[in-house]
This record gives structure tokens, C-alpha cells and sequence, in this order.
């Protein structure tokens, strides 16, 4: 889809222009634990005030179930913000909001309150949309991870302001359209996790739409299974072998070879580096025995595949990488892609907080050529669906 970015915004000084961005962070007495959300607004909110604009930061924070509380206000983040943007940041409560939108200079960046005080937010009121209009002339959406939903900052204000782009909107689409939308062939997806039911949508989706499909973590054992391997006391989703036959045989339909692990790391117990530990054929798993990682002959295999692809999309572990050693697949395969992608040969896009958690394990995480934080909304792109926020802003 084509879409408007800051480069077609025009002259904003003394405008007021509203930025939706994420500054939905993780906070223990009252310090923000991990500040990555702030650090991807930099870029949009420090070029529109050097450009001379009004900016007006709407977010949403926590679920204050459409009422003001001092618990998820966002005033506890003007001082973050700001450290950040290397610059100050007020903040705007939304009584007596015009006014001080109305006394703030050009170049000037403040936050406006929490966007889930107003109750019609979540549901795209028009009322509520009119009043967040109200204060801005531009509309910017620079929070793809809020983009899967449709709320009055999210996707209502985009059809009654001139609506664009941010930066990090923009490096996002971008990024994604590279992956899934018009890729270079061939293409691979890693597919992990625990369960097959949580991502059905995104292995449907992606059969259509990739060469080489790679499943691992728990969803693989419930697509062993579906092949009439015993995978003893694996976490499987056994009433949904009919359904991952279904994948597999749409999978050879639209020409995608499905990758599974041949040979495995299991374990009698998930412990860290348990004394049972032991590598084997897929078909000799015991019926004690719990399949924990992907083996290393499966992984070089895998890494072989990954050299012969353009493109690479990735959400989800290959195994249960938070305990040692079976982070062993996960990092072995995440070190190839990112050597690849180092050496030009593979474009590679990765997403899901599970994901980026794994890469930054394995001390790649920039080094892949886009690493998305988005969560849900990442998801919803991978199993092809519209996001209601991305659409709004389509030119």
C-alpha cells in the first residue's frame, strides 16, 4: 500500500500536530524497566519539533477502563520522554487542554493524558475522535504496535485530520512490505512457540506465501504427531493433529516444503541442563521423555536451507530457549540468519516479544535487517489480516 510520511507533511510551524505513539512501558516504582517503546519515537517526535510544530503526543497507558486515575497517568512519563528526546516534554491534563495547547511555542513537545480516560476511545466514538481533533491539525500514527486496533487515536483521527506516517511507522511498513508483501523469492518463515492453536492463522497464511516453512518450539511436537510420531510427554496439542494435517497438505498444494525436526534434545524433566539429557531420532523419543529443543544435525540442515533464501520472516523459538541449554537451536539458527543478513544475502524480519527476547539472547538482535516490538499487531500482519490503523492511513 502506498501511504504519506513526513516528507509530504509540508510546512507544520505553530501547527499542532498529533502523534500517536506507544508509551505503553513497563514500570517498577515509578522508573520505566525497559525504555525501548520511548526510544522509537525519537526520530518522529525530534524532526517535527525541529521543524517547528506543536507536538502533541497521544498514547494510551495500562487499562483504566474509560476512567481518569493517577495510577495510569502518563504524567509519570514527561521526565522519561524527555531524557530520551534529549529535550523537554510537558504534560497536558485534558481539563483546560486547549488553552495550554494554545500557549505552547513552536518546536514545543508535551504528552496529553491517557487516551483510555476517555471510555469512547476503544470504541472509535466519533464524539471522542472530535475531541482529540479538535486540538490538532495534523494527524501522525507512529505506533504500529497499536495499529490492529481500531480506536479514536488509533484509526478515527486519520479520517478527519491530514493523516501520515512517522518514522517508525514508516520504517515498520516498510520493513514488512520487504518480507511478506512484495518479497525476493525464496522466502522463509521460523514459526516457534509453545502452541499450534495460537498461531493457526499465521501457518495457514504463510503456506501460501513462503517457500520454506521452519516449525519449531511446542507447535512442532503437535505436527510430529500428526505424523504418527509418539512424542511421549511433549507438550502437544493432540486434538489438533487433524488441523496441522491440513496445514501440511496445503502446505505441498502451494509448493512450501514444511520444515520438522528429525532429530531432537529431550529431557525426562525441564530443568536446567538435566541429568537426562540426550539427543535422538524424532522416532525414539520414550514415552518418559519430553521433546525440549530442536538437535544440532536438524539445525545445520536448517541453516543450509536459510542460504539458499532471499528472504527470512521469524516469530516464535525454536525450543524453550529461557533454560540452558535448550536456547542451543534458537541461537545456532538466529547466529546464521544474522551472519547471512551482515553479508547481504538475506533480508530478514523478526517480531513478537518472545522473539526479540530470543535474538537479544543470542546477541543478534541488531543484527537482523528489522526487528519489530509489536505484539499483536505483528501477529495479525503475519496471519495477512488488515490492520484497521495502517489502512487509515493509506494514501
Amino acid at each position: 500500500m502506498t501511504f504519506k510520511t513526513l516528507d509530504d507533511i509540508g510546512d507544520v510551524t505553530g501547527k499542532a500536530v498529533l502523534v500517536r505513539e506507544d508509551l505503553n512501558v513497563p514500570m517498577a516504582d515509578g522508573v520505566v524497566t525497559d525504555d525501548t517503546r520511548l526510544r522509537a519515537t525519537v526520530a518522529t517526535l525530534n524532526e517535527l519539533s525541529d521543524k517547528g510544530a506543536k507536538v502533541l503526543v497521544l498514547a494510551h497507558f495500562g487499562r483504566p477502563k474509560g476512567q481518569p486515575s493517577e495510577e495510569f497517568s502518563l504524567k509519570k512519563l514527561a521526565g522519561p520522554l524527555s531524557q530520551v528526546l534529549g529535550r523537554a516534554v510537558s504534560f497536558i491534563d485534558w481539563e483546560g487542554d486547549k488553552e495550554a495547547v494554545a500557549a505552547l511555542q513552536a518546536g514545543d513537545i508535551a504528552i496529553l493524558e491517557n487516551t483510555r480516560f476517555f471510555g469512547g476511545e476503544e470504541k472509535n466514538d466519533p464524539a471522542v475522535v472530535e475531541r482529540f481533533a479538535s486540538l490538532g491539525d495534523f494527524y501522525v500514527n507512529d505506533a504500529f504496535s497499536a495499529a490492529h486496533r481500531a480506536h479514536a487515536s488509533t484509526e478515527g483521527l486519520a479520517h478527519v485530520l491530514p493523516a501520515f506516517a512517522g518514522r517508525a511507522m514508516e520504517a515498520e511498513l516498510t520493513a514488512l512490505e520487504k518480507a511478506l508483501g512484495k518479497p525476493e523469492h525464496p522466502v522463509a518463515a521460523v514459526v516457534g512457540g509453545a502452541k499450534v492453536s495460537t498461531k493457526l492463522d499465521v501457518l495457514k497464511h504463510l503456506v501460501g506465501k513462503v517457500d520454506h516453512l521452519i516449525i519449531g518450539g511446542g507447535m512442532a511436537n503437535t505436527f510430529l504427531a500428526a505424523r504418527g510420531v509418539a512424542v511421549g510427554k511433549s507438550l502437544c496439542e493432540h486434538d489438533l493433529t487433524a488441523t496441522a494435517d491440513e496445514i501440511l497438505d496445503n502446505a505441498d498444494k502451494a509448493g512450501c516444503t514444511v520444515h520438522l525436526p528429525y532429530d531432537v534434545v529431550v529431557s525426562k524433566e525441564f530443568a536446567a541442563n538435566p541429568p537426562s539429557l540426550r539427543t535422538c531420532n524424532v522416532h525414539e523419543v520414550a514415552a518418559d521423555e519430553m521433546i525440549l529443543d530442536v538437535g544440532p544435525t536438524a539445525v545445520e540442515a536448517l541453516a543450509d536451507v536459510l542460504k539458499t533464501c532471499k528472504t527470512l520472516v521469524w516469530n516464535g523459538p525454536m525450543g524453550a530457549f529461557e533454560t540452558e541449554p535448550f536456547d542451543t537451536a534458537t541461537v545456532a539458527l538466529a547466529r546464521t540468519a544474522a551472519a547471512l543478513t551482515k553479508e547481504g544475502s538475506l533480508v530478514s524480519v523478526a517480531g513478537g516479544g518472545d522473539t526479540v527476547a530470543a535474538l537479544n539472547h543470542a546477541g543478534v538482535g541488531g543484527d537482523f535487517s528489522y526487528v519489530s516490538t509489536a505484539g499483536g499487531a505483528f501477529l495479525e500482519w503475519m496471519e495477512g489480516k488488515e490492520l484497521p490503523g495502517v489502512a487509515a492511513l493509506g494514501a
